[in-house]
């Protein structure tokens, strides 16, 4: 692999830095004109041409987790920490869009039911669990304090009840061996095709003016579709068969692949507790199965990632940083996105 260090790139005129919290739509057709006359400004070759391939991963980038007022907004420490992350991100892929040579967004993808979302369970008196602030566990199912709506039978697994409260009662226990998170109840979010599930409309333009300015098709990773099991991470769901031990989902071995066929992978987004440490561990994973010292290709921007915190309830700083710390002892980088990034040492 060459050393390649990224030159950066001015800022072009159109990001607004104040507008990143909110939600607007993208004027493409100007855009598109001014990255084609912005590529040819500044000399930037398409993507077809690099030498070194750098891909960036940028994990659930999606209003439901970045956008104030938003269902599962990203606050951090500070209370802005999606926001100032986003704006952040914008700069890095504007100020290096010479060197990344594909942009891959994933989109966490749900409709209304789903084994997280309320609508899903029940106690004896016909009430759903309230979101964010209930975790079941097999003991509650064994208590009976929640169990699976009869009503949502119909649609997940064609009337045949019994079958869903085996899976159920199955995944969580699964869940729970497993040492993840307990089952959470998340508040209704990413439902496709809804305005939360839409990319940030900064970040969707920084990426947008990549791939016309680049000539490269922006690769949009989809996950979380399945409504019997969570799918925190792109590369794959929480479980992989149900109680019968009957395929339930599937590792993405695809874009397992894809990724580590790159000279270098810069990740990014939501949350840094959740979807973005499990993404990277999964990747860890089969990093070690296949050749350890791939770890040094992966390069993680600290500052544009933030932990889920509510305050008062609950703060998964300490895990956030514990497992970015774990990455970095296996080789990966931690990085900024104002450094001056040498790839290949």
């Amino acid at each position: 692999m060459n050393i390649q260090t990224i030159t950066h790139l001015p800022i072009p005129e159109h990001f607004n830095p104040s507008k990143v919290s909110e939600v607007w739509r993208v004027p493409y057709q100007q855009r598109a004109a001014e990255a084609e006359a912005w590529a040819k400004q500044h000399d930037i070759k398409p993507a077809s041409l690099d030498k070194t391939r750098i891909c960036l991963l940028l994990i659930d980038v999606q209003n439901t987790f970045c956008i104030p007022e938003f269902e599962l907004f990203v606050g951090g420490k500070s209370g802005t920490g999606a926001v100032d992350d986003n704006r952040r991100l914008c700069e890095f892929i504007y100020r290096n869009l010479g060197a990344i040579a594909t942009i891959v967004p994933t989109l966490d993808t749900h409709k209304a039911t789903q084994i997280f979302h309320p609508i899903f369970w029940v106690n004896e008196a016909g009430e759903h669990p309230t979101p964010a602030a209930t975790n079941i566990t097999p003991a509650d199912i064994e208590r009976g304090i929640w169990k699976v709506n009869p009503a949502v039978a119909h649609s997940i697994t064609n009337g045949d009840y019994e079958l869903l409260e085996k899976h159920a009662y199955y995944y969580i226990k699964k869940l729970t061996q497993d040492g993840k998170y307990p089952l959470i109840i998340w508040p209704y979010h990413s439902i496709l095709g809804g305005i939360g599930h839409a990319l940030v409309s900064s970040v969707e333009e920084a990426i947008f003016f990549h791939c016309i300015a680049r000539q490269s098709q922006t690769q949009f990773e989809i996950k979380g579709e399945n409504p019997l099991t969570e799918n925190y991470s792109i590369l794959r769901p929480e479980v992989l068969e149900d109680f019968e031990q009957r395929p339930l989902g599937q590792k993405n071995t695809r874009l397992i692949k894809q990724l580590l066929e790159f000279d270098a992978v810069i990740i990014g987004g939501q949350a840094k507790s959740h979807c973005v440490a499990w993404t990277i561990d999964d990747l860890l994973t089969e990093i070690k199965q296949i050749d350890a010292s791939l770890a040094k290709k992966i390069y993680l921007l600290e500052d544009c990632t933030s932990p889920v915190v509510v305050p008062g309830v609950v703060d998964y700083t300490e895990q956030a940083d514990a497992a970015f710390t774990r990455f970095a002892e296996a080789g990966m980088h931690i990085v900024k996105s104002s450094d001056t990034i040498e790839f290949g040492n």
